[in-house]
């Protein structure tokens, strides 16, 4: 489980994310959602501990994520939007080498690479140095770094951003079975039908601010929209009536 309690975060004086707050929890898909600009890349990264925030608190599983740093990076996974795959080696060896950095070693890594190989159908290009991966091969290769320390919260940013729509479906059937097994998934992504198909929550994030934070069925019951997208387009212009409001409070 993720917990964001209060979380504020300035660049320069520009207040980017203010006084955020919100729950991801385990066994479901949390989306969070806002247009360009709205501080969602900025939230990810407090989240992922690149960043640290000026106010407020980040909680992984319980473990304060500014106090202890490192505990809290073990139970996380992230796809980033940028993939930053090192064109000169081979998936294996990315997976290899992000496997040793969390602690996996000799028969265990090699099995864990093997698995996650035949999960996201990397086989046939497994042992292909990564300059001229196609987006697909990118985004697998990515994925598979995220997921090998088996991390119970998996973070993903646009992740099916460019993907056909075969390998997109892979990525989505990926998530729900990751749901089922217990694990927290919180996602970012621009494709309004996407996240409607695959959040269990959906977080709305506006200007800086958590405008609206619900079941999909809260959301609609708040806004008196059914269609995510119409939703997402009426509470991110400007005048919504209810900034901050819990959908299900």
């Amino acid at each position: 489980m993720i917990e964001i309690r209060g979380v504020a975060k300035s660049f320069g004086g520009l207040r980017v994310v203010e006084e955020a707050s919100f729950v991801a929890r385990d066994a479901e898909i949390t989306g969070l959602i806002g247009p360009n600009g709205a501080g969602k890349t900025t939230l990810f990264r407090l989240i992922c501990t690149v960043l640290r925030p000026d106010r407020g608190a980040i909680l992984v599983d319980g473990i304060d994520a500014q106090r202890d740093t490192l505990a809290a990076r073990r139970r996380l996974g992230v796809l980033p939007d940028v993939r930053g795959l090192y064109p000169r080696l081979t998936a294996r060896e990315h997976l290899r080498y992000f496997g040793a950095l969390h602690g996996l070693r000799g028969r265990e890594l090699n099995a864990r690479v093997a698995e996650l190989a035949a999960t996201l159908n990397m086989r046939d290009f497994i042992d292909r140095r990564a300059r001229g991966f196609s987006r697909g091969q990118q985004m697998k290769v990515a994925l598979g770094r995220a997921l090998l320390h088996r991390p119970h919260n998996i973070m993903l940013d646009e992740p099916t951003n460019g993907l056909d729509v075969a390998t997109s479906r892979a990525v989505r059937d990926l998530l729900r079975r990751l749901r089922s097994e217990g694990r927290c998934i919180l996602l970012t992504s621009h494709i309004m039908q996407e996240v409607a198909a695959l959040a269990d929550r959906i977080v709305i994030l506006a200007g800086g601010h958590i405008v609206l934070d619900g079941t999909p069925a809260e959301l609609r019951r708040t806004t008196g929209r059914d269609d995510l997208e119409e939703i997402f387009m009426a509470t991110t212009e400007d005048g919504w009536a209810e900034p901050a409001l819990a959908a299900g409070q």
